[in-house]
């Protein structure tokens, strides 16, 4: 099974420190060991987004600073676990890592994903 672990954080946004870029270099490493990491990555603040909206059948184009948002995805990882709980498991880590690094007043928080798979529409492909 894939899972996205998002990880969302307030709109301070901004580049990581030094710090925090070595020990979730250290954690990457490990999960590509352990063989569950897929693919992994950090998002650049919302001064650089574009967001676009559907609504009335017509898209709307919005570059960002997206102000009003409480909390933007700062970063993924796309892992191949054997469980629901194993995903959970290394999300806690994510997180775990950001807390020493950021301290306990850093508010973040990561949203496990399953991703759709060929199986998922059974013989055929989707249904």
């Amino acid at each position: 099974m894939r899972y996205l672990l998002m990880v969302k954080a307030d709109t301070n946004g901004g580049a990581a420190s030094p710090e925090l870029m070595a020990a979730m270099g250290k954690l990457t490493e490990d999960m590509t060991k352990a063989g569950v990491l897929i693919d992994t990555g950090g998002m650049q603040a919302s001064q650089s987004a574009t967001s676009l909206t559907l609504a009335g059948g017509k898209v709307t184009v919005t570059d960002g600073p997206f102000t009003e948002a409480n909390e933007v995805v700062g970063g993924y990882a796309i892992v191949k676990v054997k469980s629901k709980q194993e995903a959970i498991q290394l999300a806690r880590n994510f997180l775990d890592v950001h807390a020493k690094i950021m301290g306990p007043g850093y508010l973040a928080e990561t949203e496990v994903r399953r991703l759709y798979s060929s199986e998922d529409f059974g013989p055929g492909g989707a249904q």
